[in-house]
C-alpha cells in the first residue's frame, strides 16, 4: 500500500483534507435547492463507500509497504472491525446533525461552530491516545485560538438572525454535531496498526479501516437518516419513494460528488496520521471550518445583510482560525 514517510507531505495531505472537508457542503447547498437534505444524504453516503473501495483496490493494493487491501480485510479481527464500524456510526449521526444545521443556519455558521468544536474536542481525544505528543503547549494554544474563533462566529450569527428561535436551533444543532464528531476519529485510529510499514496481526491498514468505517456509515444511515426523514427538524416528513420520484441524474451525481470529496479528505487524513500523528492530522483536517466559512461568507453571501459590527467578528474569526492552525502545525516541529 502507498505510505507517507515525510512530515511535510503529511501536512500537505491534511491541507487537502481541509479543502475537501470544508468544500463538500457546497454540494448540499446545490442539491437541497431541489430536494430535501435527507435524500441528498443517501447519495452522499454512497459516494463515501464507493470512493473508499476504489482507494482500497488501488492505492491500498500497490506499493511495497504495509499489507494489501483484500488480505488486510480478510485477516482483520472482529474487535478492529467493530471499532471502525462504531466510528462510522458515530460520525454518521454527527454529520446528519451538521447537515441539518447547514440547512437551517448556513455554511458560515454550522461549520465553524460544529466542526470547530469537533476540532477542539477531537484534538484532545486523539492527543490522549498518542504517545508522541510533540509540543503540547503549542498544540493546545492553537486549540484555544480555534475555540475563540468559534465564539466569534456564534456572536456574528446572533447579529445576523432576527429569528431568535432559528438562531438557537441552528447553534444547538451545530454544537450537538461538533460534540459527537469529536469522537469518531479515535475509534478509526484504534482499529489500525500504528506503524503503517509494519502490519500487526488483527489490526487494519488505513485504507481498510476507512472502507469498514464507510460501511458503518451506510448501515447506520438506515437508522439515523430514517429518523431525520420521518421526524424532520425542519419541513415536512420525507418518504423513501421520493428518492426515486424526485431524484434526477444531476441531483444524484451532486450527492455522490459530495461523498467522494469528503472521503478523499478522510482517506488522505488517515494516511497522513501515520507521520503527523492523529491529533495534528485531525486538528488540521478540521481546519475545514475556515474553508467552509470562506465559502459561506464570500460565495454564498450568507452574511450579506448582516448589521454593523458583524464584519469585525467575522474578521476576528478568520484571524483566530489561521493563527490556531499555524500553532497546531508547529507543535510537531518545535
Amino acid at each position: 500500500m502507498v505510505i507517507i514517510n515525510s512530515y511535510s507531505v503529511a501536512i500537505l495531505l491534511t491541507f487537502i483534507t481541509m479543502l475537501c472537508w470544508g468544500s463538500w457542503g457546497n454540494t448540499q447547498k446545490l442539491a437541497t435547492k431541489s430536494w430535501p437534505f435527507q435524500l441528498f444524504y443517501w447519495d452522499y453516503t454512497f459516494g463515501i463507500l464507493i470512493l473508499s473501495l476504489i482507494l482500497g483496490l488501488t492505492l491500498g493494493s500497490t506499493g511495497s509497504g504495509g499489507r494489501s487491501f483484500v488480505p488486510d480485510l480478510l485477516q482483520a479481527s472482529m474487535h478492529a472491525i467493530a471499532l471502525a464500524l462504531l466510528g462510522g456510526v458515530i460520525f454518521n449521526i454527527a454529520n446528519l446533525l451538521l447537515v441539518a444545521a447547514i440547512d437551517i443556519a448556513g455554511l458560515a455558521v454550522a461549520f465553524p461552530i460544529g466542526i470547530g468544536l469537533a476540532l477542539v474536542q477531537g484534538v484532545i481525544v486523539n492527543y490522549m491516545g498518542e504517545t508522541d505528543h510533540g509540543n503540547s503547549v503549542l498544540l493546545f494554544s492553537g486549540v484555544a485560538l480555534v475555540a475563540l474563533a468559534i465564539v466569534m462566529d456564534a456572536l456574528a450569527y446572533r447579529k445576523l438572525s432576527a429569528n431568535k428561535a432559528s438562531t438557537k436551533k441552528g447553534i444547538i444543532l451545530s454544537l450537538l454535531a461538533g460534540f459527537s464528531m469529536g469522537f469518531f476519529y479515535r475509534f478509526v485510529a484504534d482499529s489500525m496498526f500504528k506503524d503503517f510499514s509494519n502490519p500487526e496481526p488483527g489490526l487494519m491498514s488505513p485504507y481498510t479501516a476507512v472502507f469498514v468505517f464507510s460501511i458503518g456509515i451506510l448501515v447506520s444511515n438506515f437508522l439515523w437518516n430514517t429518523i431525520f426523514m420521518y421526524k424532520p427538524i425542519k419541513g415536512e416528513p420525507v418518504k423513501y419513494s421520493m428518492y426515486f420520484t424526485m431524484g434526477t441524474p444531476k441531483l444524484h451525481l451532486i450527492g455522490l460528488l459530495g461523498g467522494i470529496i469528503w472521503c478523499i479528505g478522510m482517506s488522505l487524513n488517515i494516511i497522513a496520521s501515520g507521520k503527523a500523528g492523529t491529533a495534528v492530522a485531525y486538528g488540521l483536517g478540521q481546519g475545514a471550518t475556515l474553508v467552509s466559512a470562506i465559502w459561506g461568507v464570500f460565495i454564498w453571501k450568507e452574511f450579506a445583510k448582516a448589521p454593523k459590527g458583524t464584519n469585525a467578528l467575522l474578521a476576528a474569526m478568520f484571524v483566530l482560525f489561521v493563527a490556531g492552525l499555524g500553532l497546531i502545525i508547529l507543535s510537531k516541529i518545535l
